[in-house]
């Protein structure tokens, strides 16, 4: 890797290439756009000075991610609020395929209004989960993060998420279905 023996040119490629993804990732651990910001960038600071400690073919994306995950965290912590997960990363990532050039066919009215709702009741079915279901949802549906990524920035084993993972859509589906009746 041309980052770690001080190629300046490299590292900024590598920062502009994972930014995005490591703001969303900070904006699920941290609740908040300033907050996650600011983690997103003080985390890409980390691992500039980190590099040394890099281990030469090990990926890089989970390893930063882990470090975005810390800083959020210790934001999220010193801050001392709960954590209220929006569904910010959606709506940047249609923002973000808007700003692409991506061409984005317009739905009807009709389907507009069911999308609406059932956004709506799915917002209020995750709102009912514990931090700890709803941030596995998030990084998995909403970040479309891999296992591997997502052991990362949990800081468990990959078995860990997938289990966690499993547990947490079985009670959205059951919120889900209270809500429906």
């Amino acid at each position: 890797m041309r980052a770690r023996n001080g190629d300046t040119a490299a590292y900024e490629r590598l920062v502009e290439r994972h930014a995005g993804i490591a703001f969303r990732t900070a904006c699920v651990l941290a609740g908040s756009a300033a907050d996650a910001e600011e983690a997103t960038q003080d985390a890409f600071v980390k691992a500039h000075r980190a590099l040394g400690r890099f281990r030469p073919g090990a990926p890089w994306r989970p390893w930063l991610l882990q470090i975005v995950a810390n800083e959020a965290r210790n934001r999220r912590r010193s801050a001392g609020r709960r954590v209220r997960l929006e569904l910010r990363a959606a709506e940047q990532a249609v923002g973000a395929a808007g700003a692409a050039g991506l061409s984005l066919a317009a739905p009807s009215p009709e389907s507009v209004v069911l999308l609406a709702e059932r956004d709506a009741g799915l917002r209020r079915a995750l709102g009912t989960l514990a931090e700890r279901d709803r941030e596995v949802v998030y990084l998995r549906y909403f970040l479309d993060l891999s296992e591997t990524e997502m052991s990362a920035v949990l800081g468990c084993r990959p078995g860990t998420v997938k289990s966690r993972l499993s547990r947490a859509l079985q009670r959205l589906r059951a919120a889900v279905e209270e809500r429906d009746g």
